[in-house]
């Protein structure tokens, strides 16, 4: 079992005092079978009041109105969440096995209707240039399972784009990606979504948390990855980034089958041109499962 604790502050600076409209926050982590939310709390300067609903893909949504205008705006998110690493050795009834899902994959009818929302292109107009790179990948894995030549595209992913982090909002395009050979985590994992749901493979786009070294020295930044859905082993992660699968470290925010659809943080505001001066993020993640560090007094759930 693993406890952490994660602190995500975003600051956005203004010349002078504006006027926010609705913001919309997906700050809460997915709870699951492997992961459980111990505290969550959110904390908006100016004053702000909150409505919370659940979205069509599963995830948390704080919508947030800001009454009062100002030059900067405060968002700090804070949790403690338990993450399981392995299975517990109370249920050794539980097996753990390989997908043995072909290429192309043959979802069950009752789920056709659900999976079109995962294998239709964001990005209609890199269909081309995408399934091109994709065959290209693909030529050196022959007859795999889908398992594996997701794996396989992760990896390439991983080996032909050189990581480079954008402060640039939004997310290149794949055919950009792939002419420019460098991208952020949200546009490799965006390459590796449309090169899967161009072989027919059911893919989603995961905002979230990675416990790294930047993290733990309070450098950290969100993270992006996949989640493939295969029809005998559900929703499996991986990370182009670090060209692996994805590990207990990741934790994830939100889900969807667009990338616009989980930004943490998102709204608008009005105030002269200009007047936006720049956006600081910073987000510190320690372990508090560790003798050297006990966790803080809890607290109410926000």
């Amino acid at each position: 079992m693993r406890r952490y604790h994660i602190e995500h502050r975003t600051v956005y600076r203004y010349s002078e005092p504006v006027r926010f409209g609705l913001h919309r926050l997906v700050l809460r982590p997915r709870e699951s079978h492997d992961i459980q939310v111990i505290k969550h709390k959110i904390i908006v300067q100016p004053e702000a009041k909150f409505f919370w609903l659940t979205d069509l893909f599963g995830n948390n949504i704080a919508l947030v109105e800001i009454p009062q205008e100002a030059n900067r705006l405060e968002i700090i998110n804070e949790v403690i969440i338990d993450r399981v690493e392995g299975l517990e050795d109370s249920a050794p009834q539980r097996i753990s096995r390989p997908s043995m899902a072909p290429v192309p994959v043959t979802y069950p009818e009752m789920e056709l209707g659900v999976i079109q929302g995962y294998i239709i292109p964001v990005y209609e107009d890199d269909l081309a240039s995408v399934h091109e790179w994709t065959q290209k990948c693909s030529e050196s894995v022959p007859k795999p399972t889908a398992l594996a030549m997701v794996a396989h595209l992760n990896r390439c992913v991983h080996e032909q784009i050189r990581y480079q982090r954008r402060e640039e909002r939004g997310v290149q395009s794949p055919a950009r990606t792939l002419t420019l050979g460098t991208g952020s985590c949200r546009d490799m994992a965006t390459l590796l979504m449309e090169a899967c749901r161009s072989l027919g493979i059911a893919a989603r786009f995961v905002s979230g948390y990675l416990d790294a070294m930047a993290s733990a020295a309070g450098r950290g930044s969100t993270h992006a990855w996949v989640e493939v859905y295969l029809p005998d082993s559900g929703w499996r992660g991986f990370d182009p980034t670090v060209g692996a699968t994805v590990t207990p470290k990741h934790v994830a925010l939100g889900v969807s089958t667009h990338p616009r659809g989980v930004m943490p943080v998102s709204g608008i505001y009005d105030g002269p041109p200009g007047s936006y001066q720049g956006m600081d993020v910073a987000i510190t993640i320690r372990r508090l499962d560790r003798p050297e560090e006990k966790p803080p007094e809890p607290e109410t759930t926000a």
